[in-house]
């Protein structure tokens, strides 16, 4: 098998959907000995802020001197970004074989009257028998969807359960309030163990606490009310923050947005979890620079100057609003040209009613996905809003029409949906 085949193996398996519980992938693993056993994984689950609060705690891991596993999704250009080790992609020739293994134990599974595993869980297999054969010193695993059900929750005693923001998503799976959300994402908490979560809306923060006590988990709330932004521009942003009573001053990060200040407090605590009660040593050094280098591609990333162009995979209400302040704070006197495409399932009119009104002009375009909102459809609502509007189906043309409409000193930004972006990503890389 090589790596298209692989890439089509797995793309084949999307048709088996997405089914929470981990009855499927205990017994796929286990026929293929279990890699997931003895990883010493820090589990991440939430709405928002997962990838870049994963991202900062493997950067500070890596820049201590570990070796790191970092599991995420989706991917922005490659697939092989979903499964790293200290911050390269796994290699397109072992992905292929190990899929190729993973492929022999479905078939295994299949033969035995096993249900067929769907594309998640494969997915999460290879990267397991990845990290189990790289011997990573820690695996930094985030969630897929919710936290109970999710294949990654086969993990029986991380060495700490992080909870980043929970808002409403996926309600199909997850129900349709906070506090059921919630329910399903503590479902990473494991008995006697350690939890750190971002300090949650009322309903949500109650279910988290109770579901650590009824494990005798100790719980640890992210200090973001008393983080001190310094500097905030172009280049990133400087605060303080605190950990408990520790004081932690002049922190850097490259990334974006108030919230990432925020996803930062919530690594950092999850960092004093493994350093207090794991004795792992890690030093101001490394937290100091594994923060200032963590990177998360396609949020709040400036791509280009002249005119100014950023993309950003705000694809719910939450992940819009953080958008939307960090655009009010950085471009407040700029002329913003939103180049927007949206899934169909998502809240497009609460998403469209907070972004739409900061444009000038929007150009319209849907993501390549079949549960893409059409762009006919998108106008429908974008009309109300009495903006110039631009409808281009396909993604490059929405690129261009971009460069066509801005001029040098306005804003051109993309976002709405992760699959847009990622798409939009690699034409900008290559652009002239």
């Amino acid at each position: 098998m090589n790596y298209q085949e692989a890439l089509e193996y797995i793309s084949s398996v999307y048709k088996f959907g997405s089914k929470l519980g981990l009855e499927n992938i205990k017994y796929l693993l286990n026929l293929m000995g279990n890699p997931h056993e003895g990883l010493k994984v820090i589990h991440v689950a939430g709405t928002n802020g997962k990838g870049s609060t994963s991202s900062f705690i493997s950067s500070v891991l890596v820049e201590q001197g570990y070796k790191v596993g970092l599991y995420t999704s989706p991917f922005l250009e490659e697939f092989t970004e979903r499964i790293r080790v200290n911050g390269m992609n796994i290699p397109k020739g072992e992905l292929a074989e190990i899929t190729a293994f993973t492929k022999e134990k479905v078939e295994e599974m299949l033969a035995s009257g096993m249900n067929h595993p769907t594309e998640f869980e494969v997915v999460t297999a290879i990267g397991f028998e990845y990290f189990k054969r790289q011997m990573v010193d820690y695996l930094v695993l985030e969630v897929g969807l919710g936290g109970r059900g999710d294949s990654t929750n086969v993990i029986d005693d991380p060495l700490v359960s992080v909870i980043t923001p929970i808002d409403f998503d996926h309600i199909e799976y997850l129900g349709n309030t906070l506090d059921k959300i919630a329910y399903e994402k503590a479902g990473i908490i494991k008995k006697n163990s350690f939890v750190v979560s971002y300090p949650q809306k009322e309903e949500a923060m109650k279910v988290i606490q109770e579901v650590s006590a009824q494990q005798h988990s100790n719980l640890r709330v992210a200090a973001i009310d008393r983080i001190e932004l310094l500097k905030y521009d172009e280049e990133g942003q400087c605060f303080n923050t605190y950990c408990g009573e520790e004081k932690f001053e002049n922190l850097s990060i490259s990334l974006l947005g108030e919230h990432q200040t925020q996803n930062a407090t919530v690594a950092l605590t999850a960092l004093n979890v493994l350093m207090d009660e794991h004795h792992i040593p890690i030093s101001r050094e490394a937290l100091y620079e594994g923060f200032k280098k963590a990177v998360w591609p396609g949020r709040l990333e400036i791509m280009k100057k002249n005119p100014t162009v950023l993309i950003d995979g705000a694809h719910n209400i939450h992940g819009i609003i953080a958008l939307k302040k960090a655009l009010t704070k950085l471009y407040a006197h700029k002329k913003i040209l939103l180049v927007i495409a949206i899934l169909g399932d998502k809240d497009v009119s609460g998403m469209l009613s907070e972004m739409i009104p900061l444009a000038d002009q929007v150009v319209l375009t849907q993501p390549n996905n079949e549960r893409a909102l059409p762009v006919d459809k998108l106008a429908e609502k974008v009309m109300l809003y009495n903006k110039p509007i631009r409808k281009e189906a396909e993604i490059p043309q929405a690129v261009e029409a971009a460069f066509e409409l801005a001029g040098e000193e306005d804003v051109i930004v993309f976002c709405g949906s992760l699959y847009m972006i990622g798409d939009v990503r690699t034409i900008l890389r290559t652009r002239k």
